[in-house]
């Protein structure tokens, strides 16, 4: 299994509008690519009250899936985010292996 987490700090004034259209858009349009399996969207908890901090974790069965994602689907749907929110974001992407899991 592999964790593909996106973790976004956006601009408070287009917060909410960021929020609805990750719900309603975003998030379901890279689900369809039927690359992942599940997806969690998260609020970074922070000292500061103030951040505006958000990690979308996707799930994947393997590499090959991830890959074709980032090949594939992952340039339009990075374009359309950033042309929606440009200059009002910073994103970075990090992949965890997952080796092993505990329920």
């Amino acid at each position: 299994m592999i964790l593909y987490n996106v973790t976004v700090a956006i601009d408070p004034s287009v917060e909410e509008e960021w929020l609805n259209w990750m719900r309603s858009v975003h998030i379901p349009d890279v689900m369809a690519t039927g690359c992942f399996i599940e997806s969690r969207f998260s609020k970074v908890q922070t000292e500061e009250d103030e951040a505006n901090s958000y990690a979308i974790t996707y799930l994947c069965n393997n590499t090959e899936l991830l890959e074709k994602y980032r090949t594939t689907h992952a340039p339009k749907l990075q374009k359309e985010h950033s042309e929606k929110f440009e200059g009002r974001f910073a994103a970075f992407r990090t992949l965890l292996n997952v080796i092993e899991e505990f329920k």
